[in-house]
C-alpha cells in the first residue's frame, strides 16, 4: 500500500467523523456555486436587473468565500486535536513529522475535491429550483430559463480547488506534533476541576444586563450612537458568559447536596462543567455567528415589512391622482381621461370618486388648514370600507395621520373653526383615519356648516380609484403605462400595487442575498457544534461504558445523553436568540415601528431549524453510544 493509498483509506475509515465537514464544505460550495450561476446568467447581460443587485450578489459571493476560509480552517483544527492518539501511534511505528503533514495535506486535498466536485454537482441538481424562487424574490420581468452554467462551474472549482490547496498547506506547514506520551496519552488526561472567577462571572452578568439594558432603553437616533458600544458590551459578556458565569452556576449546582444527589443529576453535572470549560470558545462563536445572521435576516425582513407596510398604511387607495395646484380644469379633465382609457385598456373595474380639497385661514398667521365636506369624505371613505364621520352643525371633528399626526392633531383641537356669521365651532373629538393624506391634518364638519364658511384660500383636487380584489397584476401595467406616459401625468398619478412592485423589486435582491448569508451562517454555526460533539465521541463512549459497568440503565443512559446533546446544542442558540431578540426590539424603537411578528418568524424559523438539526443529530449520536455499551 503506497502513502497515497493510505491517506485515502484514512479518510474512508474516518468517515463519521469527516461527514459534517465534508457535507457543510459541499454546501458552502453549491451556495457560493448558485451566486456564480445568477452572475453569469444570460439574461443579466441584457441588464433587465439591477446592476447593484449584481454587484451585492458579487459581494455576497465573496463574503461566503471568505467565510469558507476561517470555516475550514477550523474544522480542519477540530479534527487534528481529536487524532491525538493516531498521530502517536504512527509515530511509533516510524512515522517522522514530515510524513504525518504530507498524510494531512493529502486528506485535506482529497476531501476538498470530492466537496467542490459535489457541491458543483448538488447545485447543477437544484439550479432550477433555486431561480424560480430567485425570479419570484428578485421580481425580474424576464424568466430565468436554466442553461448549462460552463462558466460558473469553471470560476467554482477553480475558486474553492485553490480554497482548499491553501489551507491544506497552511494546516501542514503549522502542525505541530507533541511528545510522544502526550499523544499516546490524548484526551485521556486530567483535566483538573474546572475553576471560575466569582468577579467575572459578576461582571459577565453586570455586562449582559447593561448591554440589554442600554439596547432596549434607547429610542430613535439615539439607537445608532448606542449599537456600537452594546454590542462591544454584549460580546464581551457573552464570553465570559460561557467562561466563567456558566462553569461558576455549575459549581453551585454541584454544592447543592439536593439538586447534585438527585436521579442523574450527579453524572450530569459532574459532566457538564468540564464540557462548559472545553466548548467555551465554540459557544461563544457559536452564539456570535447565530447572532449575526438572526439579527441580519430580521433586520432586512422589518425593514422590507416596515416600507411596504407603511406605503399600503398612506395609501389605501389603488390609484390616487393629485394635480399640481396652477393645473386648469382643461388639464385635469384630460390627465383623469387618459387614466380612465388605461384603466379600461387593462379591463379593470374600479370605482372613482372626486372632491374639491378646500384650504381656509386658521387663527395663526400665515398657516391655512383643510376643511372637508362629511359627505365628501364618507364618500372616499365608503370607497375603501373605513368608518363615516358625521359631525353636527355645531362640531368639527380633526383627523390626522401618522405618529406626526398626534401633535397636529393637538393643535387643531386647541384651535377652533369660524364662520361668516362671526360664530366659532370647536372641534369635539380626534378620529385617525388614512382616507386623506394631509400632513398638517384637517378638520370635517357638516355640510351645512362647510357652506358658512366664506371664500377659501385656495383650491385643490383630489381623485381615486378603488380596484375589486385580485387585479394586481393588472395595476402594476396600469402605474407602468402612467409613469410611462408624456407630459406631467406621472408626477401626479399614484399607483400603490406598480409602487409596491418597485420597492419589492429594489429590494428582493438585497433580502435574497441576506438570507442567503444568514443561512449559511447558521449552518456552519450548527456544524461547528456537530464538530465538537463527534470529536468527544470516542471519549464518551468509554466514559458511559465505565458507568454502565456499575448499574446504569438504558433509559437512563438516554436520559443522561439526551440532556448533555441539549446542552449543548441549544445553550449558544438560546443566548443568540436572546441576543437576536433585543437586536430587533432595538430596531423597531430606531424605526418606531413594531416587529414582533417579523422578529417571531424570523427566530421561531431558526429555532425550529435547530430543533429538526438536534432530533437528526441526536438519533445518530445515541444510536453510535448504545452500540458501544449495550
Amino acid at each position: 500500500m503506497t502513502f497515497r493509498q493510505f491517506a485515502f483509506n484514512n479518510v474512508l475509515r474516518n468517515k463519521r467523523l469527516y461527514i459534517a465537514y465534508f457535507l457543510s464544505s459541499m454546501f458552502t460550495v453549491m451556495v457560493f456555486f448558485t451566486f456564480a450561476i445568477f452572475a453569469f446568467h444570460p439574461t443579466f447581460s441584457s441588464g433587465s436587473i439591477n446592476q447593484n443587485a449584481l454587484l451585492g450578489m458579487a459581494v455576497a459571493g465573496g463574503i461566503i468565500y471568505v467565510f469558507s476560509f476561517f470555516f475550514v480552517l477550523y474544522s480542519m483544527s477540530s479534527f487534528l486535536q481529536s487524532r491525538k492518539r493516531e498521530f502517536g501511534l504512527l509515530m511509533m511505528l516510524g512515522a517522522s513529522n514530515r510524513q504525518i503533514r504530507m498524510m494531512v495535506f493529502l486528506e485535506n486535498i482529497l476531501i476538498g475535491f470530492f466537496a467542490t466536485v459535489g457541491g458543483i454537482l448538488a447545485g447543477l441538481v437544484f439550479a432550477k429550483v433555486i431561480l424560480l424562487i430567485a425570479e419570484n424574490v428578485l421580481i425580474i420581468s424576464e424568466s430565468l430559463d436554466f442553461y448549462f452554467p460552463t462558466l460558473a462551474i469553471v470560476v467554482t472549482f477553480i475558486s474553492f480547488t485553490f480554497l482548499f490547496f491553501c489551507i491544506s498547506i497552511f494546516v501542514s506547514f503549522i502542525l505541530r506534533t507533541n511528545k510522544l506520551i502526550d499523544l499516546i496519552k490524548g484526551d485521556r488526561k486530567s483535566k483538573g476541576e474546572p475553576k471560575a472567577s466569582i468577579i467575572l462571572s459578576i461582571l459577565a452578568a453586570l455586562l449582559l444586563i447593561v448591554g440589554y439594558g442600554s439596547a432596549l432603553y434607547v429610542k430613535g437616533e439615539a439607537v445608532v450612537f448606542a449599537m456600537i458600544p452594546v454590542i462591544v458590551v454584549v460580546t464581551l459578556g457573552t464570553y465570559l458568559l460561557f467562561t466563567q458565569l456558566s462553569v461558576y452556576v455549575i459549581r453551585m449546582l454541584k454544592n447543592n447536596k439536593s439538586i447534585f444527589w438527585r436521579k442523574t443529576n450527579m453524572l450530569l453535572l459532574s459532566d457538564l462543567s468540564f464540557r462548559m470549560k472545553d466548548n467555551a470558545r465554540t459557544f461563544f462563536m457559536v452564539a456570535i455567528i447565530s447572532t449575526v445572521a438572526f439579527s441580519a435576516i430580521g433586520s432586512l425582513y422589518g425593514f422590507g415589512s416596515y416600507l411596504t407596510k407603511g406605503v399600503k398604511e398612506f395609501n389605501p387607495f389603488t390609484l390616487t391622482y393629485s394635480p399640481f395646484r396652477d393645473d386648469s380644469q382643461a388639464i385635469i379633465k384630460e390627465d383623469i381621461s387618459k387614466i380612465n382609457a388605461i384603466l379600461q385598456d387593462e379591463k379593470i373595474d374600479a370605482k372613482m370618486e372626486a372632491m374639491e380639497l378646500t384650504y381656509f385661514e386658521t387663527q395663526e398667521q400665515d398657516n391655512t388648514v383643510l376643511i372637508v365636506r362629511a359627505s365628501d369624505y364618507n364618500r372616499f371613505a365608503a370607497l375603501i370600507g373605513e368608518k363615516e364621520l358625521h359631525p353636527k352643525e355645531n362640531e368639527a371633528i380633526v383627523l390626522g395621520q401618522s405618529d406626526t399626526g398626534k401633535k397636529v392633531s393637538e393643535r387643531l383641537m386647541k384651535s377652533s373653526i369660524l364662520l361668516d356669521n362671526g360664530e366659532e365651532i370647536q372641534p369635539s373629538n380626534v378620529e385617525a383615519s388614512p382616507v386623506l393624506l394631509a400632513n398638517n391634518g384637517f378638520y370635517v364638519v357638516n355640510d351645512k356648516v362647510h357652506e358658512q364658511l366664506g371664500l377659501p384660500v385656495r383650491n385643490d383636487y383630489s381623485a381615486v380609484w378603488k380596484a375589486q380584489e385580485g387585479q394586481t397584476e393588472q395595476m402594476i401595467e396600469v402605474g407602468r403605462k402612467i409613469n410611462e406616459s408624456d407630459g406631467d401625468l406621472q408626477h401626479k398619478a399614484f399607483s400603490i400595487d406598480y409602487s409596491l412592485y418597485e420597492i419589492n423589486k429594489a429590494y428582493g435582491p438585497i433580502l435574497f442575498i441576506g438570507l442567503f448569508i444568514g443561512i449559511v451562517f447558521f449552518v456552519s454555526a450548527g456544524s461547528f457544534l456537530y464538530f465538537r460533539l463527534f470529536t468527544s465521541l470516542d471519549e464518551e463512549k468509554r466514559k458511559l461504558s465505565a458507568i454502565a459497568k456499575i448499574g446504569l440503565t438504558q433509559s437512563e443512559l438516554k436520559k443522561v445523553v439526551n440532556r448533555q446533546i441539549a446542552l449543548l446544542f441549544f445553550s449558544p442558540i438560546v443566548v443568540a436568540l436572546i441576543h437576536g431578540a433585543v437586536a430587533l426590539t432595538a430596531l423597531s424603537r430606531l424605526f418606531d415601528y413594531n416587529l414582533i411578528v417579523e422578529s417571531s418568524l424570523v427566530l421561531g424559523g431558526f429555532a425550529l431549524i435547530q430543533i429538526v438539526y438536534f432530533l437528526i443529530v441526536r438519533f445518530f449520536y445515541v444510536k453510535q453510544v448504545e452500540r458501544e455499551i449495550f
